[in-house]
């Protein structure tokens, strides 16, 4: 899985229970680049252990994860995105 803190981003890393909901919705949605409706995406969090109970949890990690580039939206569906890693090779 793409590392969720990169040095060069100003921001904090995203907590470790919303790295834990990306991993739910990747293996919801059957992998990398699959598709959720957000209704979908947000049963799966309300379920899944690394998410309270609460379902605005389950709306904050979306939104999180949006805001990251982890998902986005087309067509009123979340997809998932696994952003590039940088190499050695793009520092050169």
């Amino acid at each position: 899985m793409v590392p969720f803190s990169d040095p060069s981003d100003p921001r904090p890393p995203l907590p470790e229970w919303v790295q834990q909901a990306y991993a739910s919705l990747v293996d919801a949605a059957d992998g990398p680049h699959g598709e959720l409706t957000y209704e979908e995406a947000y049963a799966v969090l309300d379920d899944a252990d690394a998410v309270s109970a609460e379902h605005s949890d389950s709306e904050y990690a979306v939104e999180r994860l949006l805001k990251r580039g982890y998902l986005y939206e087309a067509n009123g569906t979340l997809r998932i995105t696994e952003p590039v890693e940088s190499t050695d090779a793009d520092d050169e």
